[in-house]
C-alpha cells in the first residue's frame, strides 16, 4: 500500500505534468504567451531540481520529451 508521502509525491508530480501540458498547448496556439512561457520554464526548473529527484526516480529529460511529443500530436 502506498504511504501518505508517496501519495503526496505522486500528486505533486501529476499536477506539474498537467500544468506543463497546459502550458505547452497554450504555447502551441499562442507562442508569445508570456504566462505560458513562464509556467513552462518554472516547471522545467522543477523537473531538473533536487526536489524532483527526491520525489521520484523519473528521468526529467525523458518526461519533458514525452510531454512535448504528446502535445505535438
Amino acid at each position: 500500500m502506498m504511504d501518505a508521502f508517496e501519495k503526496l509525491a505522486n500528486a505533486i508530480i501529476l499536477q506539474a505534468v498537467k500544468d506543463y501540458r497546459f502550458a505547452l498547448k497554450r504555447l502551441a496556439k499562442y507562442p508569445r504567451n508570456d504566462s505560458a512561457r513562464y509556467t513552462k520554464g518554472e516547471i522545467e526548473r522543477f523537473f531538473h531540481s533536487g526536489y524532483f529527484t527526491t520525489l521520484t526516480s523519473l528521468d526529467p529529460e525523458m518526461l519533458i520529451q514525452k510531454l512535448h511529443e504528446e502535445v505535438v500530436r
